[in-house]
């Protein structure tokens, strides 16, 4: 049997800063600018690296004040980001432990947020074991969260098949010796799961 492991937001987890800030501003040019040069994915992976949102928001408030109210909401109304879980993908989930794969997963997610999206998510209590970027203070490509999640558990990284749609991510695995899948939609995961003879 195979080991899976799953990359959370995006493949089994609808995040997206956009579901908060198109409530914020009046068009979609102002959120878009917003994500590209205020609250960036960049400034948001030190909060997945283990930084507080607390020294994230006072940092970029100081150099954009004129922006801080809208910079404050992306933590105290962090849970306004949140879909819905991406059911094709959570399907494919149940199929793999129902024919006795072990299912893990490996996200870049801060531990201030990540316990929202567990009260939320009830899927996630169905893994076998889980690695948070923001709890270990370190975020995908760096090779050592791979190795934390492989020593954790006792897991080969040629027996795992990794998941996830960030194509860097996907990258680095497959140098460390990980079998990989880069996610597209659930319909494409299934497709290739199936031919790889795991579904």
């Amino acid at each position: 049997m195979k080991d899976i492991v799953f990359d959370l937001g995006g493949v089994l987890i609808d995040w997206n800063p956009r579901y908060l800030y198109r409530k914020i501003f009046a068009t979609e040019a102002e959120t878009e600018w917003f994500l590209t040069h205020i609250c960036t994915s960049q400034w948001n992976t030190q909060q997945d690296a283990g930084r507080s949102f607390e020294e994230g928001i006072e940092l970029l408030s100081k150099k954009y004040p004129e922006y801080a109210f809208a910079i404050n909401f992306y933590y105290t109304r962090w849970n306004e980001m949140l879909g819905s879980e991406i059911s094709g993908s959570v399907q494919i989930l149940r199929e793999l432990k129902a024919r006795g794969h072990r299912v893990y997963a490996l996200t870049n997610w801060s531990a201030q947020t990540f316990p929202i999206a567990r009260k939320k998510y009830k899927f996630l209590e169905e893994f076998d074991g889980m690695v948070v970027s923001g709890e270990e203070k370190l975020v995908k490509p760096d090779p050592v969260i791979y190795s934390r999640l492989l020593e954790r558990y006792q897991l080969r990284a040629p027996n795992c098949v990794f998941i996830d749609d960030n194509s860097a991510n996907i990258s680095k695995a497959a140098d460390l010796g990980f079998e990989t899948v880069l996610f597209t939609t659930p319909e494409d995961l299934r497709r290739i799961l199936t031919s790889r003879g795991l579904l």
